[in-house]
């Protein structure tokens, strides 16, 4: 997947799981990043737990589920964390 895909991924799944998880802000740079490293860990979890290979693979909807709900995933371990949690 190119680096624009990836970015473009990262931002909708980032911004989708601020929203779907209230009281999460952390702007449109923020939400990219959580897209981008929920898409890495979705991804991961897909293929080890799963055994689901290349579950992100290109700009298409598994990939969004994907990349959502690791983007899910990192806000909840980023709430754990002392100073960054809920604002």
């Amino acid at each position: 997947m190119n680096i624009l895909s990836w970015i473009v991924i990262g931002l909708i799944a980032g911004w989708l799981a601020s929203k779907l998880v209230r009281g999460s802000q952390f702007g449109i740079i923020g939400d990219t990043i959580i897209g981008v490293v929920g898409a890495l860990l979705g991804g991961f979890v897909a293929a080890q737990v799963f055994k689901i290979p290349n579950a992100v693979s290109g700009f298409n909807l598994e990939t969004l589920a994907v990349a959502l709900l690791g983007s899910i995933a990192v806000i909840f371990i980023l709430r754990l964390v002392p100073g960054i949690g809920r604002r």
